[in-house]
């Protein structure tokens, strides 16, 4: 597998003939998934490799002069990157989407930055645009390319097109199962684990601090059971997504997680926490005691949910 930066400040021009999807494909949804088979599948028929396009950074950071955490993304690049080899793709070429290259007429896009790949084939979405101020769409790429572009049609889950920003609400919303369905995986939240004020081993619950990326749509308060990975191994997980407002109230949003069956110093690992189910909204207790006492109840409902005797 194979990473290649695209850029308009120096010419590149790999051998290597591909059928090629393109998109921003943030969480690597179905919808996504069905571009990136069908160019797997296009790739097979004409004996070339497979390939995906995607852009860095976001297109509306460079368009509308935001940050990145301003986007509510689902994946960063690189956990991005990862599910996209997941499903099989051979080749990533990233696009560095600088002011200079939002501002090229669809032609001078598909000439200076398209026309620097070897392909065989592009596979694209049927709302896919692209040029200044996206003139350019599906088929005006079959008018411009100098291979067959295939467009693949919308893909819906009940009744409503499957898309990155439908997701977003899912996890705003607590509704893993949901988005699950349409991501076709979990969602997770990848970062390393760090040091906090250790209010949790206080209380019985020492829990694993996860410094997560700012560009990551944040799921709603509240307690979740779910799963941990660390170093490929899976782990059952009671994970809490708030401010802690009964001790250790913190103005920024706190993901933690309490693991089950570990029992060893984790601190600057990097871990995945995978959120599955909704258990009960934050909430402030009088002291400690009672959060104690629901934290335990918490624990027992988060173990059923996973399967636990």
């Amino acid at each position: 597998m194979r990473i290649d930066k695209i850029s308009l400040s120096y010419s590149y021009k790999p051998k290597t003939p591909v059928v090629a999807c393109i998109g921003f494909f943030d969480g690597v949804h179905k919808g996504h998934k069905a571009l990136i088979q069908e160019a797997i599948r296009q790739s097979k028929e004409l004996n070339c490799a497979s390939a995906l396009i995607t852009f860095e950074p976001d297109p509306w950071v460079t368009i509308k002069g935001i940050s990145e955490d301003e986007c509510e993304h689902l994946t960063t690049t690189k956990q991005k990157i990862n599910l996209i080899v997941q499903e099989g793709i051979q080749n990533i070429y990233i696009l560095d989407f600088t002011k200079e290259m939002s501002k090229l007429s669809d032609m001078d896009f598909v000439v200076r930055v398209l026309g620097q790949l070897n392909l065989k084939g592009l596979v694209c979405g049927y709302d896919f645009h692209f040029g200044v101020n996206g003139t350019g769409d599906a088929t005006r790429l079959k008018q411009l390319m100098n291979c067959p572009v295939t467009v693949v049609d919308e893909v819906s889950s009940d009744g409503a097109k499957i898309s990155s920003s439908r997701i977003v609400n899912c996890v705003k919303s607590g509704d893993f199962y949901k988005a699950y369905m349409l991501l076709g995986h979990p969602f997770s939240m990848d970062g390393k684990v760090a040091h906090g004020n250790h209010v949790g081993h206080t209380l019985g619950f020492p829990t694993a601090n996860v410094e997560y990326s700012p560009e990551y749509v944040l799921p709603l308060t509240g307690v979740y059971s779910g799963h941990v990975i660390l170093r490929g191994k899976s782990y059952g997980a009671m994970i809490n997504v708030g401010h802690n407002p009964t001790v250790n109230y913190s103005r920024q949003i706190s993901v933690e997680a309490y693991i089950f069956n570990l029992d060893e110093d984790i601190y600057n690992q990097y871990i995945s926490v995978i959120f599955e189910q909704y258990i009960r909204p934050e909430q402030q207790f009088k002291n400690k005691e009672n959060l104690i006492l629901q934290l335990e109840r918490d624990r027992s409902q988060v173990m059923k949910a996973l399967g636990y005797k």
